[in-house]
């Protein structure tokens, strides 16, 4: 009995933060043990079913985080890292035109975070390159958008079974291209794909099958159609002839370099600074910290003649290195870079850049369970918010961090103040979360007969936006 009690409790905050270490350092396999777990112990968990979707497009299952990002909105169509994991395994998937869908669902829901808008970029540029300007097709009304959106549900769910009962492509049905297209498409990757066909020479090797009893056969094979799938998504993200087309106007931005006047300066900064934040909303989170900081030490050595702006790009380079690091699960290196930001704005009284400074900072706090001092920075922020909305979903933030803490009573009036804001902008769907979240903390104060009748309040507001599944939930 005493060895009994001296073991560990398991819990649902333990569990997740295993999984959340072991995925940032490349053990996804592990890691999706752990979410596994955790969802044993909080079934239906929307920010759990959210990273284990992650988890699983870093292993390359598409199917598995689609349906994990899917059931993350069964209870909240509105939760809004659902519908951006949703919009990106459906990008990484191929589906560069349901994707936008969801980006664009996502940013009318938030547009105060600004990966939606990076989406709803990078997937018209798919777009574009696939099928050329789509000026003709564009969704004027919410209702097309609506009707869009079902549609893509519905379309992401047969693709899923027809993927289910497609046969398995032996070597024979495998798409050939010339070695040297292949290997412009493919890069590093070329490699290993040679590797593979290689080994399907050896038959005794491929006769033979693991411990496991899995065909070696299989496996193979399965990794050189992961690998052609690769090759013709990245040729429809970006053709060869768009890359050709890149590198001539590079050789012709070279020869420029010596006479560079500075309205060139700042069309190169500005193209420069859209393709860090795209290398990131695509994923590329390495890549985009290491222009950013190529760019930063570029823009240090300019003079304020040349580029005007330059104390405020230097803040700006600052948040997008602060943001990849965040991406990368650096949470120090994050939380430096996003200082750096802070001191810079406050320095050149830039009071954008301070109030983006003091949300990022917010969210690495909240992100590492450091729930009271994202309160204090996210605190620094309210004077500094320029619209009800933006309160709104602020006063909410530090509402959930007070409840996070335990301190019901001081997220309640948090709720309230969230409440009153959303009031005063008309928005309903944040009138929704400031009411669920005041409920909430009813609950926790035990206050049941209050906590009732402001569920029965959300449930109006429910009905108003409509959501059927949030008025389930509530139900519920």
């Amino acid at each position: 009995m005493a060895d009994d009690e001296d073991l560990p409790v398991v819990s649902f905050g333990n569990l997740m933060s295993e999984g959340i270490t072991l995925s940032r350092r490349g053990q996804h396999d592990k890691a999706l043990g752990c979410f596994n777990d955790a969802l044993k112990l909080r079934a239906g968990d929307k920010h759990c079913l959210v990273t284990r979707s992650k988890c699983f497009l870093k292993l390359g299952d598409t199917e598995n985080s689609l349906k994990d990002a899917e059931a993350s909105l069964q209870m909240d169509n509105t939760f809004p890292e659902g519908l951006y994991q949703k919009a990106e395994t459906l990008y990484t998937m191929g589906d560069f035109e349901f994707a936008l869908v969801f980006y664009h669902r996502g940013r009318r829901l938030r547009p105060d975070m600004h990966k939606f808008q990076l989406g709803i970029n990078k997937a018209e540029e798919a777009i574009v390159n696939c099928i050329g300007n789509p000026s003709s097709l564009k969704l004027e009304s919410m209702e097309e958008l609506c009707f869009v959106s079902r549609q893509a549900e519905l379309q992401s769910k047969k693709d899923n079974k027809k993927q289910q009962n497609k046969p398995t492509k032996d070597q024979k049905q495998m798409k050939k291209q010339s070695p040297k297209i292949e290997q412009q498409l493919l890069g590093p990757l070329y490699a290993d794909k040679a590797f593979l066909e290689k080994l399907l020479k050896d038959e005794d090797l491929m006769q033979s099958s693991t411990r496991q009893g899995i065909k070696v056969m299989d496996l193979v094979l399965a990794g050189i159609s992961y690998l052609n799938h690769r090759r013709d998504f990245w040729q429809q993200q970006k053709p060869l002839y768009a890359r050709a087309y890149e590198r001539k106007l590079l050789r012709q931005g070279r020869l420029r370099d010596q006479k560079e006047k500075p309205s060139d300066i700042i069309r190169s900064i500005a193209k420069n600074m859209e393709d860090i934040e795209l290398l990131l909303a695509r994923g590329s989170a390495e890549e985009s910290c290491r222009k950013a900081e190529q760019m930063l030490k570029k823009i240090q050595a300019y003079s304020e003649n040349d580029v005007p702006n330059k104390n405020e790009l230097i803040g700006n380079l600052h948040s997008c290195i602060g943001n990849a690091h965040l991406a990368m699960g650096q949470m120090e290196a994050a939380l430096h870079s996003h200082k750096m930001d802070l001191d810079c704005a406050r320095q050149n009284d830039l009071t954008d850049a301070e109030s983006r400074a003091l949300d990022n900072i917010g969210h690495v706090y909240a992100r590492i369970g450091k729930f009271q001092q994202a309160i204090d920075t996210w605190e620094e922020k309210i004077p500094l918010a320029q619209s009800s909305l933006e309160k709104a979903w602020l006063f909410h933030e530090i509402g959930r961090c007070y409840l996070e803490l335990g301190k019901a009573e001081v997220a309640q009036d948090y709720g309230q103040k969230s409440l009153q804001s959303a009031d005063e902008e008309g928005d309903v769907e944040w009138q929704l979360h400031a009411t669920v979240l005041v409920a909430q903390a009813q609950v926790k104060l035990k206050n049941y007969p209050s906590a009732i009748m402001t569920f029965e309040r959300a449930l109006e507001k429910a009905k108003l936006v409509p959501s059927e599944v949030a008025q389930n939930g509530i139900i519920a």
